[in-house]
């Protein structure tokens, strides 16, 4: 009987480690962390004017951060669109500024399209979400926990600190935008950011039955560059450098991108000079980063103490760059290096840790790279390629990232170069190595046209015409080319005063 009851209890036990073997491996966790007008000075890359970027740098140091990455479009609405859609602005139409609920209303190109997190929704994942991700928050029903965002970019003090919108031609079309600097309000605790940090720290101290994806969107560095003093403080003025500048950088590019570049409601570079405000805003914008990345370290020291610790994949990324003085402005909205340059990071489980790569890359990447590093099915429409192989295995030397703004405006980054092609035909080509600040167009030199070549047969066969629920109102040139291209009767409304 002792035999019998031995063998029993043995093949109890073969059975029983069987169907331990079999249980699928439990999916990792999504932190999917969007900071917004973050450009790329993170001490990790860039150590600008001694940038103080403490909890960003330890992140990096245990992923993979690449150094060259690029927006798909230079512009909050349509970066996000094409992020969350997986999908080209040139494929959907989406240029301008769109209302989150309207991204699938009428465009063919999306009418079906699965978004990202819907996408993890589908496959057993619990999605939440709190602040701007989307353009505004979400769609409604895209995160089935959801904690919307703050309206605005403030809190606001009662009366401007610096910029009121003056030196515009015309204060009365133009209006105001939300630019503005200095040190406010008192505490951290009265920031959105702050907030929504809290937020997740509650979810991630809750227990799910079920694999969670969790994004948090940061409202700075987007102006107004507001945040407490104390973020100030550790940027003390005598130790900020302005950036490279020539007056007469633009005297060789063609008119098509003065007009791109026609901004009447933001600060030109001239100005700060002249009223010594130019280290100020560099104060300021530094200053945000500064606190953005004191509330990032809050979410991932949250994350480490909790049961999810060793079983999240985290991503950060911002929509696009910011310029601060480059190319004569303070603002995103151009295809040059510094406005579609972005942080992108990786970190997780089995990723490599501290390994920074230099070729480009999309922010298109998101969502095919998340797919496989939760080992889920590809999207079959996504446009982007998934970096996991980049990331583990091998740089390719080959890749590029393309931008695009506005209907048949593209530039396309490789490791070297820079070419950009108006919808007029007209061109701009920069060599990043003899030229990294962009300062000489190249385009008529005939030492680079097999270079040119080379990166025009990557520009976007497709370029539909303007979704007609996406506009952007601030650019008399993108109010003129929207009403050129939509297809529609019905021209889009200049909103003063709209946000940007």
């Amino acid at each position: 009987m002792k035999i019998i009851q031995k063998i029993i209890l043995s093949l109890f036990v073969i059975a029983l480690c069987a169907k331990c073997t079999s249980v699928k491996k439990e999916k990792p966790n999504v932190l999917f962390i969007a900071v917004d007008d973050l450009n790329t000075m993170l001490g990790v890359l860039d150590k600008f004017s001694n940038t103080k970027t403490p909890n960003l740098d330890r992140l990096a140091a245990r992923g993979v951060m690449f150094s060259d990455a690029h927006c798909q479009a230079p512009l909050c609405g349509p970066s996000r669109a094409s992020i969350m859609t997986g999908l080209r602005p040139s494929t959907t139409g989406i240029y301008g500024m769109i209302d989150d609920n309207k991204i699938r209303s009428e465009n063919p190109a999306t009418k079906e399209i699965i978004m990202l997190p819907e996408y993890f929704k589908n496959n057993g994942y619990h999605t939440m979400g709190i602040g701007k991700l989307f353009h505004d928050h979400a769609p409604n029903g895209v995160f089935e926990e959801s904690a919307g965002r703050v309206k605005g970019f403030g809190p606001y003090p009662e009366e401007r600190i610096v910029w009121d919108g003056f030196g515009t031609s015309d204060r009365t079309k133009y209006g105001r935008t939300s630019t503005d600097w200095g040190a406010f309000p008192e505490a951290d605790s009265l920031m959105p950011d702050h907030q929504s940090v809290n937020w997740a720290m509650e979810r991630l101290d809750t227990e799910y039955n079920k694999p969670f994806f969790m994004g948090v969107g940061f409202l700075r560095v987007h102006v107004p560059l507001y945040v407490p003093q104390k973020w100030f403080d550790l940027h003390p003025l005598d130790s900020i450098k302005t950036l490279p500048y020539r007056a007469d950088d633009l005297n060789d590019v063609p008119n098509i991108a003065l007009q791109i570049n026609d901004l009447p409601m933001m600060p030109t570079t001239d100005w700060a000079i002249e009223s010594g405000e130019w280290p100020k805003i560099l104060q300021a914008y530094l200053a945000c980063i500064s606190f953005v990345d004191y509330e990032i370290g809050r979410l991932i020291e949250a994350l480490d103490k909790s049961e999810y610790a060793d079983n999240t994949v985290i991503v950060l990324w911002s929509d696009h760059g910011y310029r601060l003085g480059e190319k004569g402005t303070f603002a995103k909205h151009a295809l040059w290096n510094a406005a579609t340059k972005t942080p992108l990071l990786f970190a997780g489980p089995n990723l490599p840790k501290g390994k920074i790569i230099d070729q480009p890359a999309e922010l298109l990447s998101i969502y095919p790279t998340l797919l496989d590093l939760c080992e889920l099915p590809a999207y079959e429409r996504n446009e982007g390629k998934s970096l996991l192989t980049t990331m583990i295995e091998k740089q390719e030397d080959a890749s590029v990232a393309i931008t695009t703004f506005g209907m048949n405006n593209h530039t396309v980054k490789s490791k070297d170069f820079r070419y950009i092609q108006y919808e007029d035909g007209t061109q701009e080509f920069y060599d990043h190595r003899e030229d990294p600040n962009e300062f000489i167009n190249q385009a008529q030199n005939l030492a680079y046209q097999n270079e040119i070549e080379k990166l025009k047969k990557y520009l976007p066969k497709t370029n539909v015409k303007w979704d007609r629920n996406s506009s952007y109102t601030f650019q008399p040139y993108f109010v003129e080319q929207k009403a050129r291209t939509s297809g529609s009767d019905r021209k889009p409304v200049h909103v003063i005063g709209a946000p940007n």
